[in-house]
């Protein structure tokens, strides 16, 4: 099984109107939020044993926020492919991930990432999906697990959609 933890990176600054798009930083609402999330993940044992992010510093910074609660920071690789990439990239980049690693924390930017989610749930929790499908917000996260040896086996359609967690969600948790 392959579990593939899909990330929107958080919300970013607008404050700079001179910052190029690739270079916004985290807006204070996505300081906050990004820990909330990764320690959500380190509860739920969701931590990845890599992380594909992309080169974008809003996502850099993301990943960065994320660590703060799991045991030890996985390998990760920065990828200047990941900026601009469609939903059809996203699944070719998983697909060339390492086999003997189970489960990968991808990060990057809408649309993809939300229409990724989307073609590989196959079946899962109804209102999660419906939720996902509506509005995939700023460090909400998806998670997938997918029945496959390869991760070049993976396919539209043949993931669980596990579970789908937004920063909103995470209201009220410890």
């Amino acid at each position: 099984m392959k579990r593939i933890l899909l990330l929107r990176h958080a919300k970013s600054s607008h404050d700079d109107p001179a910052a190029s798009d690739f270079d916004r930083p985290l807006a204070v609402r996505g300081e906050n939020a990004a820990p909330r999330m990764g320690a959500r993940m380190a509860a739920a044992g969701w931590i990845p044993e890599r992380v594909v992010v992309s080169a974008a510093r809003r996502a850099r910074d993301t990943v960065e926020a994320l660590w703060r609660d799991w045991p030890q920071q996985p390998p990760t690789l920065v990828e200047s492919d990941l900026y601009g990439a469609g939903a059809a990239d996203l699944l070719d980049r998983l697909r060339r991930l390492p086999d003997a690693e189970g489960t990968v924390l991808l990060v990057g930017h809408n649309p993809a990432i939300q229409q990724t989610a989307l073609d590989l749930a196959g079946t899962g929790d109804a209102d999660a999906y419906a939720a996902m499908r509506a509005k995939f917000p700023t460090a909400a996260l998806a998670v997938l697990d997918a029945e496959v040896a390869h991760w070049a086996d993976l396919r539209p359609g043949c993931a669980v959609l596990s579970a789908f967690v937004r920063p909103g969600d995470l209201d009220g948790e410890a």
